[in-house]
């Protein structure tokens, strides 16, 4: 069952979202602490596959979308780096960011990068 507010977008019509991910996405959005999440393109420039949340709607969504990306890049060339390049297969899994007044998880996957807003403070 897809999200009724999900946002696709225009390179939403080349990607087919796999059922697992499908029911991940669904489950997600009915957490009443998410405030929206990202599905973006893994490729270069990154593009926002589906979205959902007004938190990422329009140009501010192409800014999560870019920093989302800038982020998963350099945290993966600086773990490169302190193995001196000998981290063949060592991918990042998932990452957790807190702030004062968010907190964002990112789980990158091959093909794509999954981005979530999320309220700590809302229980």
């Amino acid at each position: 069952m897809a999200d009724p507010h999900a946002t696709p977008t225009s390179a939403s019509q080349a990607h087919v979202t796999p059922p697992e991910l499908e029911q991940t996405l669904t489950l997600l959005t009915s957490h009443r602490s998410v405030l929206g999440y990202m599905l973006l393109s893994r490729g270069q420039p990154v593009t926002i596959i589906r979205h959902s949340g007004v938190v990422f709607e329009g140009e501010q969504g192409k800014k999560y979308a870019s920093a989302i990306a800038r982020i998963v890049q350099s945290v993966q060339t600086g773990l490169e780096d302190v193995s001196g390049g000998h981290n063949e297969g060592d991918d990042i899994r998932f990452m957790r960011i807190r702030t004062k007044r968010h907190e964002i998880m990112i789980s990158p996957d091959e093909r794509y990068l999954l981005a979530v807003l999320h309220d700590p403070a809302t229980t």
